[in-house]
């Protein structure tokens, strides 16, 4: 739907007391823009194509607002001219959004925002869903890609459920040819890890290439791999190490990574914050099993994984934990102090099973207990099917010819959560 453009013009002229017709001339003093401090008169003169000391009209008046209504910043705008001042009365839009760069080889950041602001003047980081402004930054976007040999189409949709609070972005990517990792050169990696690192690295290759995930990716696998191994504090930097590998059926991104490794450590201790839903004994118990080995990381993932399963199991969905190492070079170990971000608590809305029989359906809905308004335990879900067979020889007969396929739905704002189990015939 377009939005209004509400326009009025107030002409106070001394030598003529008519109202003005379109085809009058008006040469504005002043030319203002009022109601969003988030760009300079400089910014929305050139965004509407406005100059100052040009003569316009009426309708060259309102041929600039609409120009500046197409770029889906603003939600409405009015125009008053009183013979000197000409003043823009703008509402900023609710729903701009941050760009995504879903799979563009191209760098986000500083340096690309200022090249798009420096062609398009309102482009402050965000877009609309529709109008000139988003078309303008995906067409530059396509052209940049052309100057590196990609000539492809660059298309752009929302991130996220569109029509709901869960878009948070305007992403833009290439659908065809796919976009994939290519070639990946290691450097500093040494003759003890090589095979390992080799063979991680190697499984990467091919995969999706992801704009603003890939490099983090990589670096976060070389990182859990060598501290699996005890070089607990290695560091890892990937980065696109040239221009991309243009083919008719694929688009390759090569990568360089560089590796500090370090030396090897011991594992010392784990230290838990004292409201932890996991008790420091836990960790101490399953620590104490292993003895004084290399601080192989299967203890640390598995004191991880434990943490934030037994908070999600709590409904804590965003659970977040992180670790601190804490070097002894004397002794030769690293101990690690856990802090965690537990979230806010989701609770159950619905559960709902579809592609299901009545009977069925009454039989899974009298096993299933957990409730609308409980906490949500996402384990709980993920095994009911096994357990309620266990239960019910009914059930263990019916189930055995289908497939569960999960969908949760958890929202964010609200922190509820929608269950949705479908049963597909097995092939």
């Amino acid at each position: 739907m377009q939005r209004p453009i509400f326009l009025f013009l107030a002409a106070t002229l001394l030598l003529a007391a008519s109202i003005p017709v379109p085809a009058q001339k008006f040469l504005p003093k002043t030319i203002q823009f009022t109601g969003d401090p988030e760009y300079s008169n400089q910014e929305l003169m050139a965004a509407a194509d406005l100059k100052k000391g040009v003569v316009l009209n009426v309708d060259e008046m309102k041929s600039h607002s609409k120009i500046l209504m197409d770029t889906g910043v603003f939600d409405t705008l009015s125009y008053t001219f009183n013979g000197q001042d000409l003043v823009y009365k703008l509402v900023p839009s609710p729903t701009l959004f941050p760009i995504r760069l879903e799979n563009l080889p191209l760098a986000p950041g500083k340096e690309l925002d200022a090249k798009l602001h420096d062609r398009f003047p309102l482009y402050h980081g965000k877009v609309s869903s529709a109008g000139t402004l988003l078309e303008s930054v995906r067409g530059a976007l396509q052209e940049m890609l052309a100057t590196q040999g990609i000539k492809v189409t660059v298309t752009a949709t929302p991130f996220g459920t569109p029509g709901t609070k869960n878009v948070t972005a305007m992403k833009f990517t290439i659908e065809s040819p796919p976009v994939l990792v290519g070639t990946i050169q290691l450097d500093g990696v040494s003759q003890e890890m090589q095979s390992r690192v080799r063979s991680v690295v190697d499984r990467q290759k091919g995969e999706p290439f992801e704009t603003e995930n890939t490099e983090k990716k990589l670096e976060r696998i070389l990182y859990t791999l060598y501290v699996e191994e005890g070089y607990a504090a290695v560091k890892v930097h990937a980065n696109r190490s040239d221009v991309p590998v243009v083919a008719s059926d694929a688009i390759a991104v090569p990568f360089s990574v560089v590796v500090q490794e370090g030396r090897l450590y011991k594992l010392g201790t784990i230290h838990l914050p004292p409201s932890s839903l996991v008790s420091q004994e836990e960790i101490d118990k399953a620590i104490s099993g292993y003895g004084n080995t290399a601080a192989k990381g299967q203890i640390l993932s598995y004191t991880l994984f434990q943490i934030v399963s037994r908070y999600k199991s709590k409904g804590y969905l965003d659970c977040a934990v992180k670790t601190q190492p804490e070097f002894d070079e004397v002794a030769g170990t690293v101990s690690y102090r856990v802090d965690i971000d537990p979230g806010p608590v989701y609770h159950l809305a619905f559960v709902k099973f579809e592609n299901v029989s009545d009977d069925l359906r009454r039989l899974l809905m009298r096993s299933w207990q957990m409730l609308p308004g409980d906490p949500f335990d996402e384990s709980y879900v993920s095994n009911f099917l096994v357990n309620a067979q266990k239960d019910d020889p009914a059930l263990l007969r019916t189930l055995a010819t289908v497939k569960p396929i999960y969908e949760v739905r958890a929202d964010p704002q609200t922190h509820d959560v929608n269950v949705i189990i479908r049963l597909e015939k097995r092939p």
